[in-house]
């Protein structure tokens, strides 16, 4: 019975859908059916149930999850020994990401990183929220992600750089001339709340200030934001990473405080993370302290 198999199997019940897992694993849709259509056959029994809703896993696939995870978890630690053997003259890392570091840091940091380790593979699942991240380093779909601290999972941490918040209003806002703004100042304001997880950075301060904003929209995507706010339907509060290629048509004017995302790595264990994912941080590392973006 073919391993990879089980990991298609594990992916869908990770991910929630075949289409899903079909993207993340490079796959078509069909072929990811027929991989557990054929599994399915030669256990004897099917793993979901299929409907309207979508799919959910049967009694008997709940079963044997914890061991396909298990066979995985080994088959990975058995690769990992063998390219640590070799040298890391081959292997595969799997980081997840959200947008920000995505379109900011990793073109550079991947560059940089397969100048030195051609041979070793990169997997990146860069589509991800805060909670998405912490759920695919839980269950083992990737080895580390660059994620929000703190996070609400309990993993092993490196804090990398703090990402100064800032308000965002359109350029014609009478709020837009001043030099700093308070959260009491856009409390009647029509606010877009950047929607990045359960633990969002912005909600955490509004919660610890006490403050409760007028929220009209809670969006995602973080263009999307900066496109509203350039159309007038509200302003935001946004990391200034995010705002690193500012439209012509909004302005950012810092809080009174110095608000801050804390962006760090997180994995199970850093310590025992493979090989080619411990390259792959000293030369995130590496890459921030050559451009003046690491804060430790």
């Amino acid at each position: 019975m073919s391993l990879y198999k089980y990991e298609v199997f594990h992916s869908i019940t990770t991910l929630g859908s075949m289409s899903k897992a079909a993207e993340t694993l490079n796959l078509t849709h069909s072929a990811v059916s027929h991989i557990i259509t054929n599994l399915e056959g030669e256990l004897g029994f099917p793993l979901f149930t299929r409907n309207r809703a979508g799919l959910t896993v049967t009694s008997n696939g709940e079963r044997l999850l914890p061991y396909i995870k298990q066979i995985l978890e080994i088959n990975e630690h058995l690769k990992k020994e063998v390219a640590a053997i070799n040298g890391l003259t081959a292997g595969t890392v799997r980081i997840g990401s959200f947008s920000s570091v995505s379109n900011m840091w990793l073109p550079g940091i991947l560059a940089q990183f397969h100048q030195y380790h051609p041979s070793i593979q990169v997997e990146l699942a860069d589509d991800g929220n805060y909670d998405e991240i912490e759920r695919w380093i839980d269950t083992g779909l990737i080895d580390f992600g660059f994620v929000s601290l703190p996070t609400a999972k309990t993993f092993d941490v490196l804090f990398l750089k703090k990402d100064r918040l800032l308000c965002v209003l359109p350029a014609a806002h009478p709020l837009s001339h001043k030099d700093t703004i308070h959260l009491q100042d856009i409390a009647r304001e029509t606010f877009i709340m950047p929607k990045w997880g359960s633990y969002n950075d912005i909600g955490r301060i509004l919660q610890e200030k006490g403050a409760k904003l007028t929220v009209k929209y809670e969006i995602t995507e973080s263009q999307t934001i900066i496109s509203m706010v350039s159309k007038g339907l509200g302003i935001s509060i946004l990391p200034e990473m995010v705002l690193a290629r500012n439209a012509e048509d909004i302005r950012t004017v810092y809080l009174d405080q110095s608000y801050y995302r804390k962006i760090g790595i997180a994995a199970r264990s850093l310590k025992n993370c493979s090989p080619a994912a411990k390259k792959f941080i000293a030369c995130t590392k590496a890459w921030l302290n050559d451009h003046n973006l690491l804060d430790f």
